[in-house]
């Protein structure tokens, strides 16, 4: 009896997963809009390598700050209206973008595209803790990760296609198209998105949601912990999200659309990875899982970096590194679970991933200020260095992530 209390219907947490999953996609398909467009944007605009970063800072800037607020309004007032308005700010980034004629309204674009991305963690994660079940998070977690992957993935093939045969106007315009269709969609099917349902009877009524304080939160070693390793990853990630296409380009002699190809086989490698890791998340130590794959990713890196591989090879290792990397996704979405829950309780979920998953924008908001000079100095083997440094570092800050939850525990 106790276990039909404590696990929802399945067709519930079905529902809920691929509608999350769904938003979280396109999500992950707006982090590229704009520097899939580079290639257009410099030359159209007369922008640097330096310049053309700062866009994608200003995006992560806003969107980790706002990520923090959202998290706050979220364990308040409920996910379902706040995920809306994310998606609607994302629609409309993509007109501006269309519409930009100088480099601020470039800015303003990237600005309502990070508001709007800001909404998705600290809402999806939320959402997915109050209503799936709790025998079917680790599932949950891949699915969001994965369909993250597969937004990622979709985003250099259309994007690219599209500018290159109408014009990167037309490619913004019809992004922010995919935005406003997936709106609706959402909307449509709304009430699965309302995280005062709660079936598995896992988490708490609304007026008990702020019971524990925004500073206890925020001064939790654990959840401090989760922040630099978010920020550390990403930073590595960011490198390759904005300069992976032009280092690969120069460095192995490879066509715009193959350099291309090379990053979205990194998407889809950590896709087949995350489906992976979900199954493996909940049957190891989650830290040592994320160590494991992240030091696989540095090593690869540091072999791109030797510039040594001869071209064909390297999208097969770029694949082979993102399916390494996406193996700890899963695992990484339950650590911070285990932080949130440790101490905090449920009642700080929006807070705690709100706050954890800024440090991610962070990361990513830093990256283009750090190698968007080194790539201006064309110094590429050294971007993909610093990426291997960077994940170097996250595996640290993981391993001390979980050998403070294995205390806390005891």
């Amino acid at each position: 009896m106790s276990v039909s209390l404590e696990v929802s219907p399945a067709r519930s947490d079905v529902s809920v997963i691929a509608l999350v999953g769904f938003a979280h996609a396109v999500s992950h398909f707006f982090h590229l809009v704009i520097p899939l467009l580079f290639p257009w944007l410099m030359p159209a605009f007369g922008l640097t390598f330096t310049q053309a970063g700062v866009l994608m800072t200003v995006f992560f800037v806003i969107s980790g700050l706002g990520q923090a607020l959202a998290g706050m309004v979220v364990d308040r007032s409920g996910s379902k209206r706040v995920l809306l308005c994310g998606v609607l700010l994302l629609a409309l980034s993509g007109l501006l973008l269309g519409a930009a004629q100088n480099y601020a309204m470039l800015m303003l674009a990237a600005g309502v595209a990070g508001a709007g991305n800001s909404v998705f963690h600290p809402a999806d994660f939320t959402i997915i803790n109050r209503r799936v079940s709790k025998a079917r998070l680790g599932y949950a977690f891949a699915v969001h990760g994965l369909s993250g992957n597969l937004g990622w993935a979709a985003a250099p093939l259309l994007m690219t296609m599209v500018a290159s045969n109408a014009g990167w106007r037309i490619a913004a315009y019809i992004a922010g198209g995919l935005a406003v269709l997936a709106f609706g969609l959402l909307f449509a099917l709304r009430r699965d998105l309302d995280d005062e349902q709660n079936p598995s009877g896992t988490g708490e009524m609304r007026a008990d949601r702020v019971a524990v304080s925004t500073l206890s939160v925020l001064s939790s070693p654990a959840v401090l912990l989760c922040f630099v390793f978010f920020f550390l990853i990403t930073a590595a990630f960011g490198a390759l999200q904005n300069f992976s296409v032009a280092a690969l380009k120069a460095m192995y002699g490879l066509s715009l659309a193959t350099a291309a190809s090379c990053l979205s086989a990194y998407l889809l490698g950590g896709a087949v990875g995350i489906a992976v890791g979900g199954f493996v998340a909940s049957r190891r130590a989650q830290h040592k899982i994320i160590a494991l794959c992240l030091s696989f990713g540095a090593l690869i890196s540091l072999l791109l970096a030797s510039n040594f591989v001869v071209g064909w090879i390297v999208l097969p290792l770029m694949a082979v590194m993102g399916f390494g990397v996406g193996i700890a996704g899963p695992s990484r979405d339950l650590l911070v679970r285990k932080a949130a829950t440790q101490g905090l309780g449920e009642a700080s979920f929006g807070r705690v991933y709100g706050f954890v998953y800024s440090g991610l924008d962070i990361g990513l908001a830093t990256a283009p200020l750090i190698f968007g000079p080194i790539m201006d100095g064309g110094h590429f083997g050294a971007m993909w260095v610093g990426v291997a440094l960077l994940q170097g570092l996250a595996v640290v800050s993981a391993l001390r992530v979980g050998s403070r939850a294995d205390c806390d525990r005891v």
